[in-house]
């Protein structure tokens, strides 16, 4: 099912053409001949806006294919930001080196090729956003792993979250994803030191703000 209407979600991407760049017009042009799952222009441009509203610098995406989600990051950190990517396909990773330095962004990235989970235990320190987008069975294990590495401010911001209208159950047959995304989602909305929603963009957005 539509999470939010068609209509509403093409006049709202009217409203970001602004940002059309021959860069990022070719990133949702490959995306769409070849069905690759990215985030798309209104969520790329919420990306942005809330990792500036943290004034974030440091940014660890778990799951980023070709670079799409980190060109609007890109975008929030800066010429002095860091940001780290993962996809277990080094095809991905050249991809992205090649969008993001033509999009001026590659010199502030670091592409981690393997697990993602993996790859974040072995990069030291706390972020300003953690952003995941790994495969959704995945989902629990990412928040346990990223929960206790935002800093104080900082936000989890994760994709995928209302999974095309299933997690709110309603009849439909159990299966492992879903229950994985709903328990990932419990166990964000529980943890007290986080102020968390999900925004009914695209297919669910959920933003977690750490306050304690």
């Amino acid at each position: 099912m539509d999470i939010v209407d068609p209509r509403i979600e093409a006049y709202t991407a009217s409203l970001h053409t602004r940002y059309d760049e021959p860069v990022l017009l070719e990133m949702e042009r490959e995306a769409e001949e070849v069905g690759f799952p990215i985030v798309g222009r209104n969520v790329g441009v919420t990306l942005f806006a809330l990792a500036a509203s943290v004034g974030a610098r440091r940014v660890f995406e778990l799951g980023s294919g070709f670079g799409y989600s980190a060109y609007w990051f890109a975008k929030a950190v800066g010429v002095d930001g860091e940001i780290h990517l993962t996809d277990g396909d080094a095809a991905n990773e050249r991809k992205a080196a090649d969008y993001l330095a033509r999009a001026g962004a590659w010199d502030r990235v670091t592409y981690h090729v393997g697990d993602a989970l993996t790859s974040f235990a072995a990069v030291e320190g706390e972020f300003d956003v953690v952003y995941d987008d790994i495969d959704k069975d995945g989902y629990p294990d990412a928040w346990r792993a990223a929960r206790d590495r935002v800093r104080l401010g900082g936000m989890y911001i994760c994709d995928n979250t209302l999974w095309y209208g299933r997690v709110p159950g309603d009849g439909e047959p159990p299966d492992d994803v879903t229950d994985a995304i709903r328990e990932h989602n419990a166990m964000a909305a529980d943890d007290e030191r986080y102020v968390t929603t999900i925004l009914p963009i695209r297919d669910g957005v959920l933003v977690a703000l750490r306050v304690a």
